[in-house]
């Protein structure tokens, strides 16, 4: 792991979060533990959340040994849209603010299947939870004209929406229903800097591939080989050729709390700086669609 922390990477570590509340979903383990413990550094007040509660007390613990401000964990699985809405409503219950929502919880599931909900299941936990916490939390990020940053990935390249199938199984690998859902991630980042305007700073990003997230064991043939095989190499080789959790950490950090990415609203970064998107991540006919399907299946069940 690098010997600098994100906001060292990223270059805000004289940034001053104090009195700020900060949600970063997916926070007990890689990259979301590593941004929420650069914002408990930078003194924001964080809210851990995961599925596993033994986790997220040992990353709250953390917190309160290094970070000057509050720490607290919010168990939900995002695989249910009644969890979400009970985590957004525990969120209110703490706080009328909210400045930066993280929406980084995920995964690549090849199992397929539906959620709790009857939608297919990478869409629904990768896509229709962040959106519906999002939306549930509007108010809150509203009055800190807050930020809203989503974790998406550079395989939304391969990818082209189809709005057939979301109430279906997957099928395949799982790869394809990932892909798909981080062009989703980037859709609703562009479809939510349009609706909220001034409102919030939107912005989604590509954090890297990342050896030891787990993450790697669904990716086809030899990608997967390849990362795997660098789970396996020191440290010091680990850090030079592929991206850590410290690495991918960076960029969610530098979107919270550089004063510059205000002015990008609707953008997508990777590495800390602007980077153009796949022509049908920037389709905003697709994006609108997007949410009003959203809004309906979230409203649905």
């Amino acid at each position: 792991m690098s010997d600098r922390p994100p906001e060292a990477i990223a270059g805000v570590s004289e940034a001053d979060l104090t009195g700020q509340t900060v949600l970063v979903t997916g926070s007990t383990s890689g990259i979301g533990r590593e941004a929420a413990l650069a914002f408990g550094r930078l003194g924001a007040d964080v809210v851990v959340h995961g599925r596993d509660a033994e986790a997220g007390a040992a990353v709250c613990d953390a917190l309160e040994r290094t970070a000057a401000g509050d720490a607290r964990f919010i168990q939900a699985d995002f695989a249910s849209l009644d969890a979400v809405r009970s985590m957004a409503a525990t969120v209110r219950e703490h706080t009328d603010t909210l400045d930066i929502l993280v929406n980084n919880a995920g995964g690549l599931f090849p199992n397929g299947g539906l959620t709790d909900d009857g939608v297919a299941y990478t869409f629904g936990v990768n896509h229709l939870a962040p959106y519906a916490l999002t939306t549930a939390l509007e108010d809150e990020l509203a009055a800190a004209n807050g930020r809203v940053i989503t974790t998406s990935s550079r395989a939304h390249r391969g990818a082209q929406f189809d709005f057939d199938g979301l109430q279906e199984p997957e099928t395949g690998t799982g790869m394809t229903a990932y892909a798909r859902s981080k062009l989703a991630n980037i859709l609703f980042t562009r479809e939510l800097a349009r609706r909220w305007d001034d409102a919030v700073t939107a912005v989604s990003l590509h954090p890297g591939a990342i050896p030891g997230s787990g993450f790697a064991r669904h990716l086809p043939g030899p990608i997967a080989s390849m990362i795997q095989a660098a789970d396996r190499l020191p440290d010091a080789v680990v850090d030079r050729f592929f991206a850590t959790p410290v690495d991918g950490a960076a960029t969610v950090v530098y979107l919270g709390a550089a004063r510059s990415v205000t002015e990008r609203s609707g953008e997508h970064f990777a590495d800390c700086t602007p980077e153009t998107p796949s022509r049908a991540a920037r389709d905003d006919t697709t994006a609108k669609r997007l949410w009003t399907v959203s809004e309906r299946l979230a409203q649905s069940s």
